[in-house]
């Protein structure tokens, strides 16, 4: 039987911690303007981003990967699907509180530090669109291209009165190599496994989580429960926006978007054991 090198390279990540969460994850400051450029990843039908569907604010549960993206057997989903069936209007609001959030990831170089290496960037829906316009825009095509890309500003600003941070993505308009060819080699050889970072959890471990949540009978623990959905799963469609411009004086576009669910994310990405 032939070794398999790739699967070896990925157990001694693991081992080594160089896919672990504090050494890959990374997020635009609150305040700070970053730059970053986007390495596709290779390995995902020519889509050079990654989403990922996760269980968000069930108990005290920083977040639970959601196993139906990936085929497999979802306790979640057969709850969501029985409770909808019921037809009644209380099944369905507990079944919306069950549903799954979607996180988008994107393997980055974060100028200026580029020493550390490649890094996970997670964003939301909105970010999301945004970065898929500009690539649609055939005045900038294909901004992962490691020889002919474009560099990113992302300024990240909370403002007065809002609970939801605003994210401005700027493509550069000037078209540059990722890197020299040595830097680009050893960057694209190490890219961080994001699925060494978020991994299932077991059916009946998601089973019990859903029932301890149902059936939970501490008063204080549900109260709890009930501010953190408020806080990060309560319905904001009043206050997002997305806005492009283009400005006369930078011939880059610019994106401007409410996107409400990267403070929860943040804690998620913190708290999340492995």
């Amino acid at each position: 039987m032939a070794i398999d090198l790739d699967a070896i390279r990925k157990k001694l990540n693991q081992l080594s911690g160089v896919n672990s969460k504090r050494r890959v994850m990374w997020r635009p400051t609150e305040g700070e303007e970053s730059i970053v450029r986007i390495i596709g990843f290779t390995d995902n039908d020519g889509n050079p981003f990654k989403e990922r569907y996760f269980y968000y604010n069930i108990g005290n549960n920083p977040g639970f990967l959601a196993p139906f993206q990936f085929g497999k057997p979802d306790p979640f989903q057969e709850l969501i699907d029985k409770l909808k069936s019921e037809g009644s209007k209380e099944s369905y609001e507990l079944a919306k509180k069950l549903y799954p959030k979607m996180r988008v990831y994107a393997a980055v170089v974060v100028r200026g530090q580029e020493s550390e290496g490649v890094k996970l960037w997670g964003f939301g829906k909105q970010v999301y669109q945004a970065l898929l316009n500009v690539m649609l825009d055939p005045d900038y095509g294909d901004i992962t291209d490691l020889q002919d890309g474009h560099d990113i500003k992302l300024m990240c600003t909370k403002q007065p009165g809002r609970m939801w941070t605003t994210t401005e993505v700027r493509v550069r308009p000037k078209a540059t190599a990722l890197g020299t060819k040595s830097e680009v080699k050893d960057w694209s050889a190490n890219m961080p496994d994001l699925d060494s970072i978020y991994t299932l959890e077991p059916y009946e471990k998601l089973e019990a989580a859903i029932n301890a949540w149902l059936n939970g009978s501490d008063e204080e623990e549900e109260e709890k429960t009930t501010q953190e959905h408020r806080r990060y799963t309560s319905d904001t469609s009043s206050s997002k926006t997305t806005t492009a411009s283009n400005s006369t004086n930078d011939t880059s576009q610019s994106t401007k978007t409410y996107d409400d669910l990267d403070e929860a994310f943040a804690d998620l990405d913190d708290d999340m054991g492995f």
